[in-house]
């Protein structure tokens, strides 16, 4: 068997490269979606949601593969990306938890009970052979569910939105004021604003970085998704492994540092609000879009066909981890064994179900 290795090599650059962009896209596109969001008064509890638990790097990867006619390449990096985010970031943030067992709140067990039942349909589908057409509107119907029916739980106070604690971090992902934001932009821009000079508003700043943040999201996931068919190709393997190893492990590295500094910081409420929050974007939302954008004929079977048992069930078993782990209380030493466990899945995925 030869290759082709000035391809290879060239492929495998793009990729690293395409990671590099998408993931600075990815972050202005969120952070700056959620500025403008509160500016215009959209929910915070909304914006908790879908901030704290989303995915939209791999909806990004999703519909770029669906342009490049490569659905195969999206629906591995889905499947891998929900294992990925159990078995590979929220096994870091218990990991190095400052304290030795990690106790969990109501809201981490609603968390983790809604991502089992989302997971439970989603094996259910995929054994019934109902991955196709219509098991993509059942699940963009699901996602708007779950996101009504944890709005309005966070709203009649039964549950408690994911966020961080105001005083760390401002930079980050969290609730920074207006005179944070502010400075912020002035730095950004490197000029003074005063009433006699420039002006920049705010919001049009923040718009700005919004459309740049979406158009670097979108160039990336395309060259991600190309480089990434292009390797498969290289190697002789089937689209959807690639995806569901080497993509869904790079895309999901932002949820692994941020599942590791919520470790150090002891947030375990964030440890599964981010991991079951982006599953259930991952198993819903982006399962959704891919599998309607095949239309209603043999092609969008054939696409679900493309899983193989043993990826649905390491994916149910992942969501039942995670939900047991949250109702016993987690431990140190599950973090590493959850890591063996991803490593294993790799491994088996390369050499005893290569396809």
């Amino acid at each position: 068997m030869e290759f082709d290795w000035e391809s290879i090599a060239f492929n495998s650059c793009s990729l690293v490269a395409g990671l590099f962009v998408f993931q600075n896209g990815a972050d202005l596109f969120i952070d700056h979606s959620a500025l403008i969001a509160r500016r215009f008064g959209v929910s915070e509890t909304l914006v908790a949601l879908l901030i704290a638990g989303s995915e939209w790097e791999e909806l990004a990867v999703v519909i770029a593969s669906i342009l490049q006619n490569r659905s195969s390449i999206g629906l591995g990096n889905v499947i891998g990306s929900s294992i990925s985010n159990i078995l590979g970031a929220f096994s870091l943030g218990l990991l190095i938890f400052p304290e030795r067992v990690v106790i969990f709140d109501r809201s981490s067990k609603i968390y983790a009970g809604a991502l089992f039942l989302v997971t439970s349909v989603f094996t259910l589908q995929a054994y019934t052979n109902s991955l196709d057409f219509t098991g993509g509107i059942f699940c963009l119907v699901a996602f708007g569910i779950y996101l009504f029916s944890m709005g309005s739980a966070v709203y009649e106070g039964f549950l408690t939105a994911p966020q961080e604690d105001e005083d760390e971090e401002e930079g980050g992902r969290g609730n920074p004021c207006e005179a944070d934001v502010a400075e912020a932009s002035e730095r950004v821009l490197g000029i003074s604003i005063f009433s006699s000079t420039l002006q920049v508003p705010p919001s049009d700043y923040h718009l700005l970085m919004f459309v740049v943040g979406l158009m670097t999201l979108s160039l990336s996931g395309y060259v991600l998704s190309h480089s990434a068919t292009t390797l498969a190709i290289d190697f002789h393997l089937n689209g959807s492994l690639v995806g569901m190893t080497i993509l869904a492990f790079a895309t999901t590295l932002p949820e692994k540092l941020h599942s590791t500094l919520e470790g150090v910081r002891g947030h375990s409420g964030m440890l599964v609000a981010t991991a079951a929050g982006s599953n259930i974007f991952l198993l819903t939302l982006c399962l959704g879009i891919l599998f309607i954008s095949q239309g209603e004929g043999d092609d969008s079977t054939e696409l679900g066909q493309e899983l193989l048992g043993f990826e649905v069930w390491t994916a149910w078993a992942c969501s039942l981890v995670l939900l047991l782990i949250v109702f016993i209380g987690g431990r140190r030493w599950m973090g590493p064994l959850l890591l063996g466990c991803y490593a294993a899945f790799i491994v088996s995925e390369f050499l005893v179900f290569r396809r």
